[in-house]
Formats: C-alpha cells, structure tokens, sequence
C-alpha cells in the first residue's frame, strides 16, 4: 500500500528544516477520540477549543491534545487531566506541569507571556509546578489527520509504552504526517521524523544528557523553518551537541533564499545560506488528497563562520 509516508521515505526526502514552529507548547490531556481538527472535533468543548486557538493564535504558543497510548474510551465525566506547558527558547527552556478538572481555566492563561517563556500566569491558574519526572515524547497518531499517523504513530507509540519507557503520550498533530511516525521531545522541542523506538529512545537519553541526537532530526521547533536547517547544519559542521549550545539570532532575507546567523553560548556565528527547494518528483503531500505537490525543502547551501568585524555588517 502506497502512503505519503512510503512515498516520502522512497524518495529519500529529506527532513530537515520541517518541524512545526512553535516557541511554546500547551498540551492537555483529552481522552476519546480525536477529529482532523481535534480543538474543534474532539470530546473537549469546540467552543472552548475554537476560544483557544484564537487566545493563542500570533503568540508563539502552539496548542495539542495528548492521551495515553491505548484505548481511548472517554467517559464524557469530569475528570482530572494532566497539562504541560514547555518552552523551547534556547537560554530560557522549561517544562511545567498541572492538573485540572475544568479545561476552561486555561482561557485565564496569559499566553502572550507564555509565549514569551514566562510560566507565571501557568502557575498562578492552575497551580502549576515543574516537571521533575524527566522529558515528554509525544508520537502523533491522529489518523483523522492523516491515516499514516495512524498506521505508523500508534504502533510506535504503544512499543514504546509497552516496554516501559516513561513520558510517552499520543499527541494530536505535529506537521509533516509524510514524515510518520512524527515524534516531539521536550523540553527542548526537537521533532523528529521516521522515527523508531530505539531512535526516541536515543533522543530522550540524550534529553536527559543535555545534548540534541540528530538521528532523523526534523529541527527546533523554537525556530522557523529556515533556522532550524541552519542550526541543524551547525552542529553537524562543528559538531556541536550540547542542547543549549546554538540560538538562530537572525534571519535576513525571504524565500526562496535566506542569510541565518547562528550564535554559540561561547562567543562564535556563523552565517547558513539556506535555499527554498521544491522535492522532486511531484507527489501527494498527504493521504487525504490525490492532488500532486512539490513540498518545499530546506537546503543549506553554504556554513561560513563569521569573524567578529563580520558579524557588525
């Protein structure tokens, strides 16, 4: 059977540069079901889920569903769910957690500071506290969305489950469903794409290390998509692991052609030309059309690093 995802993997596209851009994460806990658009077309109250995309819309703060691996029975009885709200920002990066009856208490969120990376508002509302029980991945299995996240996602997500790794939670959408099975590890926010059980395992050891694994790595969702091709395309050309190390402090230019200036902790830049490509031959982008598209790739096309009389230009 023919998917996205197969067609993607046979023509060798490549990932990097597509992670779902998002400087914050807001995840609630939703048992049941989950639709295409699971805010409006889930068991949680659509017109709480649509009040919660316009609160977040233009902060920084991207909004998923989670739930256990598993069967998905949902009661429709008010139950206590869990919350998490991570931010990715290089420098300030955290993961909050908070339980809650009423879904309807994260209207009172600020998510503008949220998006921002202050937590107070989080902690205020729903009492929230920081997460001490090591990093979160979060495998996309909506297959609502797309059926490979489905096919792909749940498998994955139930090994990983199964075989007793901790932090692991189904999750709504993560973008880029030819890449399945989709996977988000936080609190650093690095996705990643293709994945199996060894690699997120791989990730979430590196997670607790402070250090990025770069195995099927799709970026930082922390940075748009050109950035996260350059910040990827440093560490590879340096080397350099360390989570924390590398921040996207610029981006010039527009598609299809970008100049990103990428900054180390330790003083050092270096300027990545990265070029809008289209990925050939023209293929379905995702299962739910028939329609033929040319997604468009990320590719670096020059890592020069910058002297200091450079970086005033």
């Amino acid at each position: 059977m023919s998917t996205c995802a197969s067609v993607s993997r046979d023509f060798d596209e490549p990932v990097s540069g597509t992670a779902a851009p998002a400087k914050t994460w807001l995840l609630l806990e939703q048992p049941g079901p989950w639709g295409a658009r699971a805010l409006t077309s889930s068991h949680l109250d659509p017109v709480l889920g649509r009040a919660l995309e316009a609160a977040a819309k233009g902060t920084g703060v991207r909004i998923a569903l989670i739930r256990r691996s598993g069967r998905h029975a949902d009661s429709h009885s008010p139950s206590v769910r869990r919350v998490y709200v991570s931010h990715t920002v290089p420098g300030n990066v955290w993961l909050r957690e908070a339980t809650t009856v009423d879904p309807r208490r994260l209207l009172e969120l600020d998510f503008t500071a949220l998006g921002r990376g202050d937590h107070s508002s989080f902690d205020a509302v729903l009492d929230g506290r920081r997460h001490t029980d090591g990093p979160l991945a979060l495998v996309c299995t909506n297959g609502k969305r797309d059926r490979c996240c489905a096919l792909l996602g749940r498998p994955l997500a139930a090994e990983l489950t199964a075989s007793g790794v901790d932090g692991v939670w189904e999750v709504t959408h993560l973008g880029g469903h030819r890449f399945s099975p989709t996977v988000l590890v936080l609190p650093y926010g690095y996705a990643y794409g293709r994945a199996e059980a060894h690699t997120v395992r791989e990730a979430l050891h590196g997670v607790r290390e402070g250090r990025v694994a770069m195995g099927g790595c799709r970026g930082a969702s922390a940075w748009e998509r050109p950035g996260q091709a350059a910040e990827l395309a440093v560490r590879e050309a340096v080397g350099e692991y360390a989570a924390e190390a590398l921040t996207v402090v610029r981006t010039d230019g527009a598609a299809p052609r970008w100049e990103v200036t990428v900054g180390h902790v330790d003083g050092r830049h270096w300027r990545v030309t990265v070029a809008q490509g289209a990925s050939q031959p023209p293929r379905p982008e995702s299962c739910g059309t028939s329609i033929l598209g040319a997604p468009a790739r990320m590719d670096v096309v020059s890592v020069r690093e910058l002297i200091a009389a450079a970086l005033a230009s």
